[in-house]
């Protein structure tokens, strides 16, 4: 028997006053799965996050998650649900402590002040210590956040998200910015992060994607192009054609 999609995409489309950023776009994903999502600029790689996460609704198509339809929900029911998304810029409270925006991503009322006021179920804070050790964090669990290295406030914005349990993990250019040594760390944390998580990572970095050694969709003017593994869809002459001459987002 079939393992049911996690995510499961069909003939989605979205139009911008006209514009078409998707177009009949179908994917399927399965529980515990590394995806990553590559194309050139234009092909709807964000549009594609921002369906996922309610931020955008589509004019067609379906979009469910878990065997239900989340296409109308509000973008916070969808987070409840179990979809979490990293940003491209970092999203981290400079001003607090490492420690403290872990707390605050993990805690059950998303609420600065209510954590002042209350303290924290020891389970977790025994999740908000494993994750600074597993983005190698602890070190500096004290510290403003303001004062981490971009690469160390990527991991920190990653294990914010995964601090609110997604099955889902959207992450959108994890390695933007980020040293050879970060990259090659980053690809090490996503891929320990798959199995617990389904995890999407949408980026740029071939090199990367190379590390990640998961399946790659390639998309193209808001529609999947091809789909394999990279140094199959690299030789594809549909896909040399759409990135020749062109850069990446």
């Amino acid at each position: 028997m079939a393992t049911p999609p996690l995510l499961d995409i069909r003939d989605v489309s979205v139009s911008f006053d006209g514009f078409y950023a998707l177009t009949d776009l179908s994917i399927r994903l399965l529980p515990g799965e590394l995806r990553s999502i590559i194309g050139p600029n234009g092909a709807g790689k964000t549009t594609f996050l921002d369906v996922i996460t309610g931020k955008v609704s589509p004019t067609k198509g379906s979009v469910s998650f878990k065997g239900q339809n989340i296409k109308g929900l509000s973008e916070q029911k969808i987070s409840r649900l179990g979809i979490g998304r990293k940003f491209q810029t970092p999203r981290v409270f400079d001003q607090l402590s490492v420690v403290r925006n872990l707390e605050l991503a993990a805690a059950p009322m998303k609420n600065p002040l209510g954590l002042v006021r209350d303290s924290l179920p020891k389970a977790v804070k025994d999740e908000v210590q494993r994750l600074l050790g597993y983005v190698g964090l602890a070190p500096y669990a004290r510290r403003q956040a303001g004062s981490l290295s971009h690469g160390q406030k990527q991991w920190l914005a990653i294990a914010m998200v995964v601090a609110q349990s997604p099955q889902l993990l959207l992450l959108d250019e994890p390695v933007a910015g980020l040293t050879d040594e970060e990259t090659s760390r980053t690809a090490d944390l996503i891929k320990s992060l798959a199995g617990d998580h389904t995890v999407v990572v949408i980026e740029h970095d071939m090199e990367f994607i190379r590390e990640l050694n998961a399946p790659v969709t390639v998309l193209h003017q808001g529609s999947v192009l091809t789909e394999g593994y990279l140094e199959t869809v690299k030789n594809d002459p549909k896909v040399i054609e759409v990135y020749l001459g062109q850069s990446q987002d």
